[in-house]
């Protein structure tokens, strides 16, 4: 750990399915503004530990801290006030709101009028709701989506869909975010570009970043350290140099003869 405070931390993380351990003894610590990679093949649990760290799941088993806060079995929504946010492998926005809706959503989390308030639209939730806007649009500003913030969330390019994503995502103001998959289905030089884009998001809004990623580009180019996942299991964990060279990694991905 070379980054000081721990951000988030998993002690023996387990998750059954009947039968199957998807995940099992998890042991992951985050330090603060730092880029962490979960790495691994299809069906190493990756998703799964996603999934356990931001209440989609209860682990069968261990805990979850965050900042050392238990948050072991909290509601998806209660996890996303304390500050972790998350995108998904497959693309959710919402299709029938523009550009500029899908932001105010994250925004809304953090709005805390109550609901007499915003019904009748109270002095309160209208100062609350433009400083929401406001800044929905300085982060649709950020990464350039203002001029397109009335059109149609879907009708944007892949690319852009992406990080529209993840400015939702900043709109809940996190310490922490989970991206799942972000380079998937681009280019080379779109994966440069969110390279770039990922590192200047950590650094502008004090983050530190979990990344779960197939294309290994992005994760050695980006991640100061990762853990490799298979079958479930942590084979491999440490900086990008050790981790190409360590031998468990190079079977779980290329098999042996």
């Amino acid at each position: 750990m070379n980054k000081g405070e721990t951000i988030l931390s998993t002690e023996g993380l387990t998750m059954r399915f009947g039968g199957l351990v998807a995940v099992s003894g998890l042991r992951l610590e985050i330090g603060k503004n730092e880029i962490i990679g979960l790495i691994g093949p299809n069906g190493a649990g990756k998703t799964t530990a996603f999934n356990c760290v931001t209440g989609l799941y209860r682990p069968s088993e261990g805990r979850v801290l965050f900042m050392g806060r238990d948050i072991t079995g909290f509601k998806p929504h209660r996890i996303t006030e304390l500050g972790v946010a998350r995108t998904f492998q497959n693309i959710r926005l919402f299709k029938d709101l523009t550009v500029l809706e899908n932001v105010l959503v994250g925004c809304n989390i953090g709005i805390g009028t109550g609901l007499f308030a915003a019904t009748l639209h109270l002095p309160a939730y209208r100062k609350r709701e433009c400083a929401a806007r406001e800044f929905a649009m300085s982060l649709l500003a950020e990464v350039g989506l203002q001029d397109e913030a009335d059109g149609s969330a879907t009708s944007l390019p892949y690319g852009k869909q992406r990080r529209l994503e993840i400015v939702r995502a900043l709109a809940t103001k996190p310490s922490l975010l989970l991206l799942d998959e972000p380079a998937a289905g681009m280019n080379p030089q779109e994966s440069l570009e969110l390279m770039a884009f990922i590192r200047r998001l950590r650094d502008e809004f004090d983050l530190s970043i979990l990344l779960i990623e197939h294309h290994m580009q992005v994760v050695m180019g980006i991640c100061e350290r990762m853990y490799v996942l298979d079958y479930g299991l942590t084979i491999a964990q440490g900086g990008p140099e050790a981790i190409q060279r360590d031998p468990k990694v190079i079977e779980a991905y290329l098999g042996v003869e």
